[in-house]
């Protein structure tokens, strides 16, 4: 428990050193574009200045104006979106939009777009040389960002789904790493603990001959064979962690009445144990040594929390809920007991979760194993008050061909 608790705040310190680094990699690329797109918008700023006085000099042109720099500096715009008005709002001329207006209605969006600038305050006005026919002639000139400005602009924020992406890969692959190590950690565990049972169930059926034959009468041998064969069981139970079960059609009734009678008899007279069945077969694909173990380490923790005595109910419905369009039974597994907090529910899955002095906490997570991975169910906390009780639920396809 120690080294998992070790492993736990390990992993934890890494995935919020992860985020910590993501987080200062986006605020730094977030400072350092603002910085970028502030700096060339001002630099279109100042272009367009230059630009609006080009436009001036060319509309109060003279015989002594050199129109050659002046066309120059109006040619050079090549990236700027702009539209020259008069002052009543006659298009003088354009560059750079895209798209360009097209159609008989061109002049018309034209006139949209200008004013739409106009609105967003990116326009100047330029006064043209008074003359006697017109003393207070101007011009506006309606500019926009340009297309690299505007992609500058929402390029941090693909940075930042970019981030988000990779981060999320990461913590993903994080995730599946670790999943792999504890699979092969409680793989080991099982297989290295079936090994080891092997050789003292070995030894104890050598010794129920030898009683037998010396004491062949006595009533206790027939209850030594039941546990020793649960010996068997349960080794075989852990020999097939790790490996893909052999899934055969079968009635699961007589799976949760054998769980049901096991431990009526082995537990303790406080506990009164109930079972609800229909009276119908309810068939399923299931591995029984594999599935009745779900079961009863649903029942071992149900009697454990119940240390005062109490009810423990095992109840099996047919056909409860649908599930991409196949019926699924379920199997409810009731006690009387200290009951869940809501916030523990799905943590009670989480290998090494326990709330006993002693223990792995791994029923459940291997619980969780068998039913989902294997058997392709569902297993989870169906209801629980505390003080009051608990009741898991096992979902599990019918098999009604």
């Amino acid at each position: 428990m120690k080294l998992h608790l070790f492993s736990s705040i390990k992993a934890q310190k890494f995935r919020v050193a992860l985020i910590v680094s993501a987080l200062f990699i986006s605020a730094a690329s977030l400072i350092y574009s603002h910085y970028l797109t502030r700096a060339l918008y001002v630099e279109e700023v100042a272009k367009m200045d230059v630009w609006a006085q080009a436009m001036r000099s060319l509309a109060t042109a003279d015989e002594h104006t050199d129109l050659n720099l002046v066309l120059k500096v109006i040619n050079s715009n090549h990236t700027i979106p702009v539209i020259v008005t008069d002052a009543h709002g006659t298009i003088l001329t354009q560059r750079n939009l895209h798209p360009e207006p097209s159609g008989p209605d061109s002049l018309q969006q034209l006139q949209q777009v200008a004013a739409r600038m106009r609105q967003q305050g990116e326009v100047l006005r330029m006064d043209l040389a008074a003359t006697d026919n017109a003393p207070h002639e101007y011009i506006y000139i309606a500019y926009q960002e340009s297309v690299l400005l505007r992609q500058l602009t929402i390029y941090p924020y693909v940075q930042l789904v970019v981030v988000a992406i990779f981060f999320g890969v990461a913590v993903a692959a994080l995730l599946a790493a670790k999943r792999a190590e504890q699979n092969r950690v409680w793989v080991g565990l099982s297989r290295e603990t079936a090994h080891q049972l092997g050789t003292p169930i070995s030894s104890l059926m050598a010794w129920s001959e030898v009683l037998r034959e010396s004491y062949p009468d006595d009533e206790l041998l027939p209850e030594m064979d039941k546990d020793i064969r649960r010996l068997q069981l349960i080794a075989e139970r852990f020999s097939k962690i790790g490996s893909a079960p052999e899934l055969q059609r079968q009635d699961v009734r007589p799976i949760v009445q054998q769980v049901a009678a096991y431990y009526d008899r082995r537990s303790s007279a406080r506990v009164h144990v109930h079972v609800d069945l229909p009276a119908v077969k309810v068939e399923a694909a299931v591995n029984a040594p594999l599935f009745e173990w779900v079961i009863e380490n649903l029942c071992k923790n149900a009697i454990d929390a119940m240390q005062s005595g109490g009810e423990l109910t095992l109840a099996l419905r047919r056909n409860v809920v649908m599930h991409h369009g196949h019926p699924y039974m379920q199997i409810l597994v009731s006690d009387t007991g200290k009951g869940i907090p809501h916030k523990r529910f799905k943590t009670v899955f989480t290998p090494g979760f326990t709330t006993k002095r002693r223990g792995w906490g791994l029923g459940l997570s291997l619980a969780k194993r068998i039913v989902e991975v294997y058997h392709h169910g569902r297993i989870y906390v169906y209801d629980s008050q505390v003080g009051k009780g608990t009741t898991f639920a096992i979902e599990l396809r019918e098999d009604v061909g």
